[in-house]
């Protein structure tokens, strides 16, 4: 630029007596300042698309951790039944053992001697990343899920033993801390809303246990669902991350947390460019619960809901396919108490337009147990505003829709993309339901699937099928 400038000086010397410029000399202005906007343009493309991006990857890579994670589990016990122990005296697949390998085969000492099935130890790995000095870890939930012991390598491959603060499953974050006399280097949240389609990022991670690696990519799309009743809207990247690669962060240049990855989609298990990430906004806000108790506070209004088509916006009058429909009203529910009725449509949650369906259970999650929010509807052909106090999510409504329980294990049923489970007496106070409704509960449904196509979301209770009432997911497949 300081050549520039010279070059600049000698030109206004040019000027002739009456103050005006020649020819040549405009000419050679005006050369001159394109060059300096094609300069400009230049370095300011090179800021937007570095030409290396080892800086970055040197400033945020010992802020990436490891995750190794170690669960013990004992073989099934046949309780010495010949017919399925191959052990067990009397079984003709012990006189085969003896015959080949004697009466000291390990197989029969251990059973013999009552040590039962033996312990096994299964070791699973991911990515997780440091996000303060003192050693709080952020990972996946599904990383360290049923985990006996869980270990942090750091970036100069030390190795932490890692207490569990907390987790969430509907998010699928989880809390960790490690405990170290040296300070950690944590990185920092970004915000993840003004993230674009099309704007670079890093991925960072431990795929296949092979240390930290980095690949670059691009924000492919944003708003992705990856399945029924999740409470995430994901970016979709295509930076390539594969298995082990769960937890760990997704960088923008400013090497800000944008996203954590989470999960691919792979017809074959390997990458294809197609991965999703937590936004930061949304795990930040979760992060933060963990940190106080351990646990997320979610907010509850006590309806069932379902997308507005083109078919349901011409019925109900509304001028295009927008907000949730309110299918059901919770008996006791937050809902119930403010006034809200099935059939009617919310447009707005406190302010917040309902641009999908699933906008709805999202900004309700996100509202603190208390909040009175004002809530906008198309009501009988016209909009209505009614105010609702929010209610508590708590851990048995959230068993109840995720089928957890015991009695009654889910039915997958995959040639529809669903899952189906009995709707007893625990699920439907979980729920809400009063004691009259009867049906099956859906707790999974695939993104793409005939199920999901239908209109079906996890938490539906189907109650009959062409008007044969289902009481159980062997009375749904009979009637289907």
């Amino acid at each position: 630029m300081h050549a520039l400038n010279n070059k600049m000086k000698a030109t206004a010397i040019a000027l002739d007596a009456r103050g005006a410029l020649p020819l040549r000399a405009k000419l050679a202005l005006a050369a001159l300042a394109m060059f300096v906007i094609l300069a400009l343009a230049a370095q300011r493309a090179q800021a937007e698309h570095p030409e290396s991006f080892a800086d970055l990857a040197e400033k945020v890579s010992p802020s990436v951790v490891g995750i190794v994670v170690d669960r013990q589990f004992r073989g099934v016990s046949l309780d010495g039944d010949p017919q399925q122990d191959p052990f067990a005296p009397g079984s003709p697949y012990r006189e085969f053992f003896e015959r080949f390998f004697g009466e000291d085969f390990p197989g029969f000492r251990d059973r013999d001697r009552g040590n039962g099935p033996r312990q096994h130890q299964q070791r699973g790995l991911g990515s997780g990343f440091i996000i303060s000095e003192d050693g709080f870890v952020v990972t996946n939930n599904h990383v360290v899920e049923e985990a006996d012991t869980i270990t942090v390598v750091l970036d100069d491959g030390e190795e932490l033993e890692a207490e569990l603060i907390g987790s969430d499953r509907r998010t699928d974050l989880a809390l960790l801390k490690v405990e170290t006399e040296e300070q950690l280097p944590p990185v920092t949240f970004g915000d993840s809303e003004v993230v674009r389609v099309g704007d670079w990022v890093m991925a960072v991670g431990n795929p296949f246990g092979f240390g930290g690696t980095v690949t670059v990519g691009v924000v492919s799309a944003r708003g992705r669902d990856l399945s029924g009743g999740t409470m995430v809207d994901f970016l979709q990247i295509d930076a390539p991350i594969n298995r082990g690669n769960s937890g760990g962060p997704t960088f923008n240049l400013a090497g800000e947390v944008i996203g954590i990855n989470t999960a691919i989609f792979s017809p074959n298990g390997g990458n294809i460019g197609i991965g999703f990430a937590i936004p930061a906004n949304t795990a930040e806000r979760i992060i933060e619960d963990l940190k106080d108790d351990g646990k997320v506070q979610r907010g509850w209004l006590g309806v069932h809901i379902q997308p507005v088509d083109e078919a349901i916006a011409e019925g109900f009058g509304l001028d295009e396919p927008r907000g949730a429909l309110v299918a059901q009203v919770q008996p006791d529910s937050p809902a119930a108490a403010g006034g809200l009725k099935a059939g009617d449509v919310v447009l707005e949650w406190g302010g917040r337009p309902i641009e999908r369906f699933k906008d709805l259970s999202r900004f309700v999650a996100d509202t603190p147990a208390g909040t009175e929010v004002e809530v906008l509807l198309w009501r009988d052909s016209e909009t209505a505003t009614v105010t609702v106090e929010t209610g508590m999510l708590d851990e048995e409504r959230v068993a109840a829709l995720s089928g957890d329980s015991k009695k009654h294990p889910d039915r997958a049923l995959d040639e529809l993309g669903l899952s189906l489970t009995k709707l007893d007496e625990e699920r439907r106070q979980g729920l809400g339901l009063d004691e009259e409704t009867e049906g099956v509960l859906v707790t999974r449904v695939e993104p793409g699937s005939p199920a999901a196509e239908a209109g079906l979301r996890r938490g539906d209770v189907i109650a009959s099928i062409s008007l044969e009432e289902v009481d159980s997911p062997e009375d749904f497949e009979e009637a289907l």
